[in-house]
């Protein structure tokens, strides 16, 4: 039999017709598998986290069927309770796959302690700039009879002497403590004023 009366022979065709019909059903059967097994077009919402205790969080997450990852903690918020979520991925409202990871980040519980700089002697026009970078807060500024003018002499925190190198957390406030320009023993007059 040669091969043009083959493929136009009534068994040739009986047979694609066949073949064709299984693909057909398999495709079907497959495709349905697949939208079961993915829960195609069923998601979850993403429920708002931020602000919330660990232990609360994962309670809603379990909740909506998601899973809770913690990252590191981020840098300290004061608007947020230490040790609570205040960033989450995805965001709050977001439509998520069932048993999807939620990454969170919590609130540490103060703000990260930064060194104290060597200050002392240098002007108070470098020393405010240097503070306020490092994060500190300039506070309370004094001054003693010292010949060096806007001459920091010394560095004070909540009352105590504060040395280089001395841990403090960020936005923590330093009061300083400037020379006048006047030595020391030296009474101003009027006649030194003109």
């Amino acid at each position: 039999m040669s091969l043009i009366k083959f493929l136009t022979s009534k068994v040739f065709v009986k047979q694609l017709v066949l073949a064709l019909l299984a693909v057909i059903v398999l495709v079907f059967i497959l495709l349905k598998w697949l939208n079961v097994k993915t829960n195609h077009g069923e998601f979850e919402t993403v429920p708002d986290l931020r602000g919330k205790s660990v232990a609360v969080a994962k309670m809603e997450l379990k909740d909506n069927s998601l899973e809770m990852v913690i990252q590191d903690s981020s840098n300290y918020n004061p608007d947020y309770p230490p040790y609570s979520v205040i960033e989450q991925d995805p965001i709050p409202g977001a439509k998520v796959k069932e048993n999807r990871k939620i990454y969170i980040s919590l609130n540490p519980s103060n703000f990260r302690k930064i060194e104290v700089p060597d200050l002392i002697e240098e002007t108070y026009r470098q020393a405010k700039p240097t503070l306020e970078a490092l994060g500190f807060k300039v506070g309370e500024i004094t001054y003693e009879d010292n010949i060096g003018k806007d001459r920091v002499l010394q560095m004070k925190h909540k009352g105590s002497i504060l040395h280089s190198g001395t841990m403090l957390p960020k936005t923590s406030t330093i009061d300083l403590v400037l020379g006048n320009g006047n030595r020391p023993g030296q009474k101003t007059t009027e006649n030194d004023n003109d």
